[in-house]
């Protein structure tokens, strides 16, 4: 995997599938089929995404995941159709609400384990604006995104969303929670006709 970050070509790459995926959904009710052979090296590689749909600075769709399963360019297609049609928080995106849409892609680097006797402890150690956190506790599990940081720039608010987000208490503690940290390399556009 390749930790620098995407050229604006390559990135512009991802953000035409992501729209061609959303309006092939219109037609066909399935993503966009890609074949990883077709694109560079670099959109060939395993890598986890989130695409995330807003409107008017709204939430609109987000589906995405946090280990790499297929290339980044049948990554974002899936997540991107899935972002319009399968989030099962709104209804599915219209055609006509097509040009009103924001469309941002997520492109996850590794987890790295957080370790934390505390949530003081775990605090101390978040970086505001950079790090997304996954939350497990048994079988409940949650994660936000960097960008969420924007909503909820307090470290205190962000990590009580978290828990609520995976079903706890926001001033829940326990020795079975278990944090990791990720970064991501973001990028974003309206959607054009």
């Amino acid at each position: 995997m390749c930790s620098t970050e995407l050229p604006a070509a390559l990135r512009a790459t991802l953000m035409d599938v992501a729209v061609r995926s959303i309006r092939h959904g219109f037609t066909h009710a399935l993503p966009l089929p890609v074949n990883a052979a077709d694109y560079p090296e670099r959109l060939r590689e395993k890598r986890a995404t989130f695409v995330t749909l807003e409107k008017a600075g709204t939430l609109r769709g987000c589906i995405g995941g946090l280990v790499a399963q297929w290339s980044l360019v049948e990554d974002v297609a899936r997540h991107a159709f899935a972002a319009a049609f399968e989030d099962p928080r709104f209804l599915p995106v219209r055609e006509s609400e097509l040009a009103t849409l924001t469309l941002s892609i997520a492109i996850l680097n590794p987890a790295t384990p957080l370790p934390a006797d505390s949530e003081q402890e775990l605090i101390a150690q978040l970086r505001p604006g950079t790090d997304g956190l996954i939350l497990t506790d048994g079988a409940r599990r949650s994660t936000f995104l960097p960008s969420v940081w924007e909503q909820l720039p307090d470290a205190h608010a962000f990590l009580a969303h978290l828990k609520m987000k995976a079903g706890l208490a926001p001033d829940y503690w326990s020795d079975t929670l278990h944090f990791e940290r990720y970064t991501t390399e973001s990028f974003g556009a309206p959607v054009r006709r």
